[in-house]
């Protein structure tokens, strides 16, 4: 019987059958007792992994507000231009280079393209445009390109194609022609794929004199179209084109139709669409201000730290949910590298531009510190004042933005860029990104760390757990001794 339980105690663990003592809830007491440990790097590894992700969240919104700096940057974000004309027979475009003012267009003749059909039904009323065709051709012709450039086409297809098939060749290649078949009035339909007159007093799709394939079967007829438009600017300027557009002093003309007269085209500051612009970069600044310093000022809750998966069984998911946002609290508060980029954005915005124009700083343009201290330096606009700095001056806007000279005439923008950068540089030392690996970010080291702990201590406990048992069957084995003695001596007395 002896044999027996030391034999068992070394394959299986067997508990309390000498003793009556309930020895696996005695060793799962003392093993929680040393887990305790084991929970508390448990807890620093959640707490290290929610740091890190609070600071990838705002390193996300870093990099939002980033993206909008290019656009920010450029020029025609404050100096766009709206059109307006007095006729749908002409419309207008413009680009920041364009003067505001009026601009008189007369129409006399719009561009159309070359077009040529054929004369009769294609191959008889029971013709079918995507049957094969039954015998060889070689398709060739000539057409023009839009600065008049002479462009051969010359294929042979075979006698398998279809009709439809060289038309569609001829569609998709640099021929710049449409080529289609009609099945109503069975006739082929060639078009140019651009307007204009570009082959002056010749056919702009020559087929040539002996070609068959053209002449006899498609049967096609005299091209009609391909003239250029012709206008008059500012009632002097006489100006012949291929296409209906036409671009002058960085206003771009399109003619829709002939007029009868002079259209009158306006042109001026696009006011609405640079201060939305603005509005929208203020806007984003501003979430991110409130975003950071909520972050900043989040009250710690020591005495909610991380719960374990023991404690979460125990728990419903609305327990742990509430429990886990105060857990989460505070994960950066009181952070040194937000609290530099704040005042450094700060002063980015406030500081004098030298930029040797009307406007030094923003206040001038209405862009000014809301007065609530609550709001933490949120900037507030005066939509008048900005829009009328806009449509006044856009240019002076502009440099206060975004002036790329150095020093003191660095422009607002290029200061906030150098901080957003320096920012989310320093986050990514602490907090890396998703294609860093731990050992390249101070938190990402701590959790290899902690991980390594994690599993030594689990080592330790495997061997603490091995190590109760054995004294517990230790003490099984001297009891059931004990008990094996009592009932010999029991047994010889009363015999």
């Amino acid at each position: 019987m002896v044999d027996s339980i030391s034999s068992s105690s070394n394959s299986m663990r067997v508990g309390g059958l000498a003793s009556g003592i309930d020895t696996d809830s005695l060793v799962e007491q003392l093993m929680n007792a040393e887990k305790q440990k084991l929970y508390k790097m448990q807890q620093e590894q959640t707490k290290l992994t929610w740091q890190q992700d609070s600071y990838r969240e705002v390193n996300t919104s870093l990099k939002s507000f980033d993206d909008m700096l290019t656009n920010m940057k450029l020029s025609t974000t404050y100096n766009q231009k709206t059109t307006t004309s007095s006729s749908s027979a002409v419309t207008a475009t413009a680009d920041s280079s364009a003067s505001n003012g009026s601009y008189s267009i007369e129409v006399t003749q719009v561009a159309t393209a070359t077009i040529n059909v054929s004369t009769e039904r294609v191959g008889g009323e029971s013709f079918n445009p995507d049957e094969p065709l039954g015998e060889q051709f070689t398709v060739s012709f000539t057409t023009y390109d839009q600065n008049g450039k002479e462009i051969a086409y010359n294929k042979t297809f075979n006698a398998t194609d279809s009709l439809n098939t060289i038309l569609k060749d001829i569609t998709n290649s640099n021929a710049g022609v449409r080529a289609s078949y009609d099945t109503q009035t069975g006739k082929v339909v060639m078009e140019k794929k651009y307007t204009g007159d570009l082959n002056k007093e010749n056919p702009e799709m020559d087929f040539g004199a002996n070609n068959a394939f053209f002449t006899d079967f498609l049967k096609m007829g005299t091209e009609t179209g391909g003239q250029n438009a012709k206008i008059k600017y500012n009632g002097v300027l006489d100006v012949e084109t291929s296409k209906n557009s036409y671009t002058l002093g960085g206003v771009t003309f399109n003619f829709v139709e002939e007029t009868s007269g002079p259209v009158r085209i306006s042109v001026d500051n696009d006011v609405d669409a640079a201060y939305n612009k603005i509005k929208e970069f203020v806007d984003k600044y501003n979430e991110i201000i409130e975003d950071v310093n909520g972050r900043l000022d989040e009250k710690v809750y020591r005495d909610y730290p991380p719960l374990t998966d023991d404690q979460k069984k125990e728990m419903s998911e609305d327990e742990i949910k509430l429990w886990e946002e105060k857990a989460k609290s505070g994960m950066l508060k009181g952070d040194s590298v937000l609290q530099n980029s704040l005042f450094s954005m700060r002063n980015a915005w406030y500081s004098n531009v030298a930029t040797g124009g009307e406007y030094t700083q923003l206040a001038q343009i209405g862009i000014t510190t809301s007065n609530d201290y609550l709001e933490n330096g949120k900037l507030v606009i005066d939509e008048t004042q900005l829009k009328n700095a806009l449509r006044e001056n856009p240019d002076g806007v502009y440099k206060l933005f975004s002036n790329s000279a150095e020093g003191e005439s660095q422009g607002i923008l290029q200061r906030l860029e150098k901080t957003i950068d320096s920012t989310m540089d320093n986050i990514y030392k602490k907090a890396g990104k998703s294609t860093y690996t731990n050992d390249q970010f101070t938190i990402g080291k701590r959790l290899d760390d902690v991980q390594k702990r994690i599993d030594d201590f689990q080592d330790y406990l495997t061997q603490t757990e091995d190590r109760y048992w054995r004294q517990f069957s230790a003490m099984e084995q001297a009891i059931s001794q004990m008990n094996q003695q009592s009932a010999y001596l029991t047994s010889s007395f009363g015999g």
